[in-house]
């Protein structure tokens, strides 16, 4: 006859899976809750190539580094090709942050529903802002904007708000149509400076922020050229998070940059002109309402990115 009593083991087996069974302590750990702050087990932060990709890089896996031990969770930066392509990536869902110039957030804004989190402080606590300008040789004729007609002038790329619109906004206020002098797209601020630096135009847009970061190492000697143009302030970059991402998330994230130490934020800041840094400030749609009036003033659409 059969005995009907369990072995030690089988007993210690069969309680087993009884718990699993009945969604007890041996439940797969896989079907437990997603953390709040790393709900795909890794975040993508994305970035415009406003400088060298190489350079720019090693500062923004500074900052994400500082940002994934605040969270928890890996972030991996991703240098995108341009400003079209890094709308693009987080509207199908490829990026869950992004760095946009201000401009480029009115389209992310409008085409992928990018939500601003935080911008770049100063050592003061103030929200950091810069200029475009447009520069030209010490000796130049050409002494003020009005002066550009005829001439011919280096811009970085289509549809950045310094490198481009702002330039061509300060033409038409001047009475210069953009067929009226000569416009070279460079494909950046550094490029930009050199087509001026090398002699290859009459004049050049060079923003603070490039202005600073050449002078800082030494490719531009700004006593041998003068400004004869700049803009209003511009708010500097917004940080944004996709608009369809989970509340909790996006609360998450945001605590973690403002937490962030100024020295976290110190090599983009640098990039940025915003030395010596300050911490990571919040920011909402309203502080870019004029970027969203001047692409409004300039027609501007997506296509214009």
């Amino acid at each position: 006859m059969k005995s009907t009593l369990l072995t030690g083991s089988a007993l210690a087996l069969a309680s087993a899976l009884a718990l699993t069974a009945c969604g007890g302590p041996a439940e797969s750990a896989s079907s437990a809750p997603a953390s709040v702050s790393c709900p795909n087990g890794a975040i993508t932060f994305g970035i415009e190539p406003y400088e060298d990709p190489a350079k720019l890089k090693p500062a923004y896996d500074a900052l994400a580094n500082a940002l994934s031990k605040k969270l928890d969770c890996p972030v991996t930066v991703q240098v995108v090709e341009d400003y079209a392509a890094e709308v693009l990536a987080m509207r199908n869902g490829k990026l869950d942050l992004g760095q946009f110039g201000p401009l480029g957030y009115v389209f992310a804004d409008t085409k992928a529903g990018a939500e601003p989190l935080v911008s770049f402080g100063t050592a003061e606590k103030e929200l950091s802002s810069y200029t475009a300008g447009i520069w030209v040789p010490k000796d130049s004729p050409i002494q003020s904007i009005g002066d550009l007609k005829g001439k011919s002038l280096a811009l970085g790329s289509v549809g950045s708000t310094s490198r481009d619109v702002l330039p061509r906004f300060g033409l038409r206020e001047a009475g210069i149509a953009d067929a009226d002098l000569g416009m070279d797209y460079t494909g950046g601020h550094p490029e930009a400076l050199l087509a001026l630096t090398n002699g290859k135009v009459d004049a050049a847009e060079i923003n603070s922020q490039t202005l600073a970061t050449a002078i800082a190492a030494g490719t531009f000697k700004q006593e041998d050229y003068r400004k004869v143009w700049t803009s209003d302030p511009i708010p500097n970059d917004p940080i944004t998070v996709r608009g369809d991402a989970d509340p909790a998330f996006k609360k998450a994230v945001k605590d973690a940059f403002i937490s962030l130490s100024p020295e976290d934020v110190a090599k983009v800041g640098e990039f940025l002109d915003v030395t010596p840094p300050g911490p990571l400030l919040e920011v909402t749609k309203d502080n870019y309402t004029p970027l969203f009036q001047l692409a409004k003033t300039m027609n501007l659409t997506e296509k214009d990115l």
